[in-house]
Parts: structure tokens; C-alpha cells; sequence
């Protein structure tokens, strides 16, 4: 006889992308900014905010069932400040090793490396903060970190001024540089539509994900409109680096839904199953929504 924990296997297997749906837990998460998020291990998560009153994370317990792909309940466990003012943190990510986070600053173009408390420790991975500092708003980005290369991958949102191309820098567990990499972001749908890479996400089979999105808001905000792209990119010598797409979907505002997310946090759950968080602009105008979404995508072989 056929077991319904098969059929359940089977039918989740089946279902299209976008019968993953998009959910919100207003009464446990605070309206934010949200703008990363890494897994920490034992259903618990890191999440920081770009306008944070201060820099730290949160921590959040996320459970998820893996088998029908939803989120079945959520604990903020509290903000862990780093007692210094936001510096537009936009990038976090858990180092085994030491057990403890590095977050990446938009607004200094400095990675840190803090414990698990919010507490600094004064190490950092040595980025070029002049350099980035000149990227103002298009800076210091995404961040994530690589268990089986042990390497830690960050890019900025778009291509420093004078190029074309995405740089990619690596640093290995000692925080010493490694190697550069290349990537050919997409360019805009229009010139309505503002673009960039949000995030990178390491996944455990050792693919790396980059998440781009094209996001066009009209005047009156009804229409707005995001289409959120997620690129697998495969580090090895080559400095150029060829991107495959392997998932897409498009959220919107109209009169009816108020379903528009500006996703920017992503990280692995469990093989061939992500969550992406949104940047809701601290819930603007009571409209938007800090949502969450599981995506599955297809699985290395």
C-alpha cells in the first residue's frame, strides 16, 4: 500500500514554483527593513535590517515543514546590538569555524565579523571601503559563505563605476583575499525599472546562487511591480564566471493584491529548498508586508 507520506512527497514534487506561496507573521516579526538572512543551524536564523536603529540582528526561530514547503511558525528571539549607530548593514552570514557572523556595511564598505551576542570582535575581511564608499548607494551588497570551499563570496549591487562587470571577491578562513571573480549582471528591462544583484547564497552542494531583481514603481505605486531572478553560478578557476537561471517569479501591487515583495535576504533550508525575506520599508504606509517565501529549485545531480 502506498503511503500518504509518498503521496504528499509526490504531490509537493509536482507543484509549480508559484504554488509556494508568499507569508507574513505581523504579529511575531516588527514591520523592518529587512535585507539578509543566514541560517545559524537548529531552525534558527540571523536577519539584519538596513535602518536598524542600531547595527546587530535579529535572531529568529523559523520552523519549516520540508515535506508540504511552509512555514509553520515563528519566534523573534530579539535583536542582538552591536551598541553603534546603523551603518546600512545589507549582507550577514555564519562562520562555523568560530561560530560567530560577519555582516556586511553598505554604508562603510566594512565586513565585520561579530559573536553571536551582537558583540564585535574586531576582525574583519579586508575589503577596499574607499573604493566602495564611492558605490554610495549601489555599494557593498551581498555576502555568504562557502562550508565546503571555506571562502567567503561578496559583491556589490551593481558594477563599480567605469566597469561593466560585477566583481565577486573571495577571502579564504584566515580573512586573507583570494580570488576575483567576474559576473555579467542583467541589465534593466527599462529605464522605469531599478536593478541589481540583492544577494549571494551558498548552498551546500556547492553551487552558488545570485539572487538579481528588476523592480519598477509607478508614481502612484499601483502597478509596482518586482521580478525576482535567481541565477546558479559555479566558482572554479575561470575568473569569468557563467550564470544559469533556475528560478523566476513576479510579484505586484494592484487594487486587489498587495502582494508586491522587494526580496533581498536568501538562504538554504535544506537541499533544493531556499526561503528569500523582503524589505518591506518598514511595512510603508501599512501596504507593504515583511514577507517570507520558500522556493524550491531544482536540485544538483
Amino acid at each position: 500500500m502506498v503511503s500518504f507520506r509518498y503521496i504528499c512527497q509526490i504531490a509537493a514534487l509536482l507543484l509549480p514554483l508559484s504554488a509556494l506561496s508568499q507569508q507574513h507573521f505581523p504579529k511575531v516579526i516588527p514591520a523592518g527593513n529587512y535585507s539578509s538572512i543566514c541560517a545559524l543551524g537548529d531552525s534558527r536564523y540571523a536577519v539584519v535590517s538596513d535602518k536598524s536603529a542600531e547595527d546587530g540582528f535579529f535572531v529568529l526561530r523559523i520552523d519549516v515543514d520540508t515535506l508540504r514547503r511552509r512555514i509553520t511558525s515563528i519566534t523573534n528571539e530579539g535583536f542582538r546590538s552591536a551598541a553603534k549607530p546603523n551603518s546600512d548593514l545589507e549582507g550577514i552570514c555564519f562562520f562555523p569555524p568560530r561560530q560567530t557572523l560577519f555582516i556586511a556595511s553598505e554604508g562603510s564598505g566594512e565586513i565585520l565579523e561579530y559573536a553571536l551576542d551582537g558583540t564585535p570582535t574586531g576582525r574583519r575581511l579586508p575589503t577596499d571601503t574607499t573604493k566602495l564608499a564611492q558605490q554610495k548607494a549601489y555599494g557593498l551588497e551581498a555576502l555568504t559563505y562557502d562550508a565546503g570551499r571555506h571562502r567567503f563570496f561578496a559583491t556589490t549591487e551593481r558594477p563599480l563605476r567605469g566597469d561593466s562587470l560585477l566583481q565577486i571577491w573571495t577571502f579564504d578562513d584566515d580573512l586573507r583575499p583570494s580570488t576575483v571573480y567576474r559576473y555579467h549582471p542583467d541589465a534593466p528591462i527599462s529605464r522605469k525599472y531599478y536593478h541589481g544583484v540583492a544577494e549571494l547564497c551558498a548552498l551546500s552542494d556547492g553551487r552558488l546562487l545570485v539572487l538579481e531583481r528588476q523592480i519598477r514603481i509607478p508614481r502612484l505605486k499601483i502597478g509596482a511591480k518586482t521580478i525576482i531572478r535567481l541565477y546558479e553560478i559555479s566558482p572554479s578557476d575561470e575568473p569569468m564566471l557563467q550564470k544559469r537561471l533556475v528560478a523566476e517569479f513576479t510579484t505586484r501591487l494592484t487594487l486587489t493584491s498587495r502582494k508586491f515583495a522587494n526580496y533581498e535576504g536568501l538562504c538554504e533550508v535544506a537541499p533544493g529548498l531556499i526561503m528569500l525575506i523582503a524589505d518591506s520599508q518598514n511595512q510603508y504606509r501599512g501596504v507593504l508586508r515583511d514577507w517570507i517565501k520558500l522556493l524550491t529549485i531544482e536540485k544538483k545531480y
